[in-house]
């Protein structure tokens, strides 16, 4: 949120923002289509992220504890004032307001620690399990920690059914609800209501279901093919149904029995076909983080941008954790436009997408 800037100036850019894509040039649309994650506990006009936010109107950032490619926790989060601060001066760099995100899930996965001076909650599992009031509360402690902090978006809750106990990057982690799938909606449900009431964003993930899933796709390939069922769909249908998710993360998860060829973040069958066509969403899709093994060690990068716009994704994520790259945005950026320069890339098609951000940033107050 942006409870620090003053109501009237807040509500003076939001009124800015251009209600019809036509209206940006193309450089603005392809930076909101744009997330990045950064190196830092402060910035200032020198800062790379600061030129990519002004220069190339980057779209939003996302915070991090833990530095995995140094091996240390020391990257964006360190007390609350910190990160306070952090996140002013990042908004007070943007034209258009940034989605501000974190995985801030309870549990192993969260990134605003007790250690740090924040409020932690217990794992998604542990709360499904204790019934509606534990999963209310969790979800308001989050959502009010997260607004009182600066951030809009959590990348939560997940909406995977924990279909495999021992899957090493859900089951294990007791990231899932539940291995029933109306337990999974209706705890997935009520979290995600909790946030909007505080006013932060959600964040469903992984679609198509990550639950079933033997490896841990921040390692290399995953291949759901041989576990993966329609169950795993219940939780979005049913929460689709009920115009739930903001925001629906994609897993990049291999599954043959829906796509021969991609995973689901690079897939037109899963992301537009099933997603979009058969479930209905039209709201906004935004990719795993692009740096992840599953995508680095089978596709190039250029490769596997086009393939995300092209299967209708909106927002691409580049964590730039696993391994850091100063200039990912800047690359990622021209790599996107060259594609439209080209006609490899509709305009149209960055239209969409643009589009669909500004209506859910519209949201934010």
């Amino acid at each position: 949120m942006f409870q620090r800037l003053p109501l009237v100036i807040l509500s003076l850019i939001l009124t800015m923002i251009p209600t019809v894509a036509t209206s940006a040039d193309l450089d603005t649309m392809i930076g909101q289509m744009l997330m990045a994650g950064f190196r830092g506990y402060t910035v200032d006009t020198n800062s790379p992220i600061v030129q990519d936010i002004k220069d190339r109107h980057l779209g939003g950032v996302v915070l991090f504890d833990y530095d995995v490619e140094l091996g240390k926790a020391e990257r964006n989060i360190k007390s609350p004032d910190q990160v306070k601060k952090l996140n002013r001066q990042l908004q007070s760099f943007a034209t258009t307001p940034l989605f501000v995100a974190v995985d801030q899930e309870g549990g192993k996965v969260q990134r605003l620690k007790r250690e740090y001076g924040f409020h932690a909650t217990p794992s998604a599992q542990n709360i499904c399990a204790s019934g509606d009031f534990k999963v209310r509360t969790s979800g308001y402690m989050v959502g009010t920690t997260l607004s009182a902090n600066g951030f809009n978006l959590d990348f939560a809750p997940v909406a995977d059914v924990n279909v495999n106990p021992d899957s090493p990057a859900i089951g294990k982690l007791e990231r899932s609800f539940s291995a029933d799938p109306q337990k999974v909606t209706r705890c997935a449900e009520l979290f995600a209501g909790e946030l909007k009431r505080s006013g932060v964003l959600s964040c469903l993930k992984h679609f198509p279901g990550h639950g079933s899933a033997g490896t841990d796709s921040h390692m290399g390939v995953t291949d759901v093919t041989k576990t993966w069922t329609e169950t795993e769909l219940i939780p979005y249908r049913e929460l689709i149904a009920k115009r739930i998710p903001t925001m629906i993360m994609t897993a990049h998860i291999f599954n043959a029995h829906l796509d021969p060829k991609y995973p689901a973040t690079l897939s037109h069958k899963i992301i537009t076909g099933i997603l979009r066509t058969d479930l209905g969403y039209k709201g906004v899709v935004i990719t795993d983080d692009m740096n992840m093994k599953a995508i680095t060690e089978q596709f190039g990068q250029e490769e596997a941008i086009r393939l995300a716009i092209e299967a209708g994704a909106d927002i691409l994520l580049f964590g730039n954790n696993l391994r850091y790259d100063p200039d990912i945005v800047k690359t990622a950026h021209a790599a996107i436009k060259q594609m439209v320069d080209n006609g490899t890339i509709s305009h149209k098609r960055i239209e969409q997408s643009y589009e669909r951000i500004l209506v859910l940033k519209k949201t934010l107050n």
